[in-house]
């Protein structure tokens, strides 16, 4: 059939850009939908080799309003309020489109650049996000505009390759030996989440291997008797993984720490033993390599010796620490590391790429069995037999982003040493801070910085007096907001035995201690105001009742 050029109403085309239909050799002879002239305008945007000249063109445009933004934004957060940009949301109609990219990005500065939180500014100091290096943003554009799927290898081919040797690399980092392998994951949750699957099925496996009652036994009836061991600090993504896998919160026990947060194994052996002789089974031990309030580590070659002796898993949640697997000066810190059975790494924590990139390794690569499933539409038993490299057989998510060539072009751009000195910096930064509060009268220190973390409080002596837990509690969730709500620094908080706390994490290798203790100022300033008015209010309350 045919279609006549007369047929088709004129569609306006970009200068330079080739009249959509051209290439295919449309030419119109009758009319074969309503929206054929907004079909034919919209392949103007799908990205070819037609439109790469308008592909490069729009990027730029994006590229240009990021770089311009970082460079005249002057503080982390414009302190907007979520209402009120909840109603400029809102507000948009989204069934009516812009003329252009141009007009997209300009609204879009409105919406979202102008107010959103900026990592790399020295003083945002919240949570585990870290500013991002150069060559992981090139590959950002890079794998999302070739738009691979990690599946299959009929979908990835030379990205399939990348990211095994990325997960040899890593392996080879941790100690792990030749039989280890991995995947790529959308993050530490889901890293954890797959480790823990895999030592529930491994266990599983275990108990229906053992006699007549497990292998006729439902999996509910042997998922009862599972137990997770792991610290009181350990990341809420074990419960959360726990309660998925169908075990419960309740099968994990949170093991005490000593004083320097790191899970005390003597407790832990107490645990196992109790759980054994109840008849139940210790199904896996996770460790923290960097805890998120803490940075602490726990011993990992004690936990690994008891894990042993259970015949547990034992898993290490690196997601944060796992950057101390290319430090030059702190690498002796994760010593034990290559004892685990499985471990987390979060590239986007301590290796400074933008997320998602995280990994889960196993020190058994026939361990990931535990998590493949064919199916005869992608992956076949057939492929498997026949070596096709199908990341799909090691993975828990079918389509998935080539995130592992982020790490790859750092890697070939600035070399592992250059990405562990960014992480060591943040390091010594964390150091050289905790001796200013330490030697603050104003502020108390939670525990020594182990990482790049400290945890402490505004606790100032008023008349003479130290000022009480009550009032302490009420007012550092009180400072952290107002300073939120200023745009002027972004802090975290957490709690520490059952007391609200401050909390910095640091991973800005170009903020100085000069920076932060401009922070600290600003944290005190805020405080001694919200003190002031607290106090004036108390003191006309009581006026106004005698």
């Amino acid at each position: 059939m045919e279609i006549r050029p007369s047929e088709v109403a004129p569609v306006d085309v970009e200068p330079g850009v080739v009249e959509p239909g051209a290439e295919a050799g449309i030419t119109s002879e009758e009319d074969f939908g309503s929206n054929v002239e907004l079909a034919l305008a919209a392949t103007n945007q799908l990205f070819n080799a037609r439109n790469s000249p308008s592909y490069v063109a729009q990027v730029l445009q994006g590229v240009n309003a990021v770089a311009t933004k970082v460079q005249r934004t002057a503080r982390p957060f414009t302190g907007v309020g979520h209402a009120g940009l909840k109603a400029k949301v809102d507000a948009v109609d989204l069934s009516r489109p812009l003329p252009d990219t141009a007009a997209a990005l300009e609204e879009l500065d409105e919406l979202y650049l102008r107010d959103a939180i900026y990592f790399h500014d020295s003083r945002y100091a919240a949570h585990l996000n870290c500013p991002v290096v150069i060559p992981a943003l090139v590959g950002e554009a890079v794998l999302s505009a070739v738009n691979s799927s990690m599946d299959t290898w009929d979908q990835s081919a030379g990205a399939t390759m990348i990211e095994r040797r990325l997960i040899d690399w890593t392996a080879e980092r941790i100690g792990f030996g030749p039989e280890a392998d991995g995947v790529f994951t959308s993050g530490g949750s889901q890293s954890n989440f797959q480790a823990l699957l895999i030592a529930r099925n491994h266990a599983v496996a275990k108990l229906r291997a053992a006699g007549p009652e497990g292998s006729e036994a439902r999996l509910p009836h042997l998922l009862d008797r599972l137990r997770i061991f792991t610290s009181q600090d350990s990341h809420f993504s074990i419960q959360k993984s726990a309660s998925m896998l169908g075990l419960g919160f309740d099968a994990v026990t949170a093991i005490p720490t000593a004083a320097d947060h790191r899970m005390d194994p003597a407790a832990l052996a107490a645990a196992l033993a109790e759980t054994h002789d109840a008849g139940l089974v210790p199904m896996a031990v996770v460790a923290t390599a960097g805890t998120t309030d803490f940075g602490s580590v726990d011993p990992l070659a004690e936990l690994a010796a008891l894990a042993r002796a259970y015949d547990s898993w034992l898993h290490v949640d690196a997601a944060y620490g796992g950057g101390l697997l290319v430090s030059n000066r702190y690498r002796h810190l994760i010593d034990g590391a290559h004892l685990a059975d499985s471990i987390t790494v979060d590239y986007h924590k301590t290796y400074f790429q933008p997320v998602s990139s995280s990994a889960v390794l196993v020190r058994n690569g026939a361990m990931l069995r535990h998590v493949t499933y064919y199916a005869d539409y992608l992956n076949p038993e057939s492929a498997a037999k026949a070596q096709v490299p199908n990341q799909v057989d090691k993975s828990i998510q079918t389509t998935r982003r080539f995130d592992a060539l982020k790490l790859w072009l750092t890697l070939r751009t600035m070399g592992a040493e250059a990405i562990g000195a960014l992480f060591d910096e943040a390091i010594d930064l964390a150091g050289r801070v905790g001796t200013l509060l330490a030697e603050d009268p104003d502020f108390e220190l939670a525990a020594e910085p182990q990482l790049s973390t400290l945890v402490f409080r505004y606790r100032p002596v008023v008349d003479g007096l130290r000022l009480d837990e009550a009032a302490s509690d009420r007012l550092n969730p009180a400072i952290r907001a107002a300073v939120f709500a200023s745009g002027e620094a972004v802090v975290a908080g957490t709690k520490v035995d059952g007391h609200h706390y401050l909390k910095f994490t640091l991973l800005n290798a170009e903020a100085s201690r000069n920076d932060i203790r401009e922070i600290i100022e600003l944290l005190r300033r805020t405080g001694a105001g919200l003190l002031a008015s607290t106090t004036s209010a108390s003191t006309n309350n009581k006026e106004n009742a005698a």
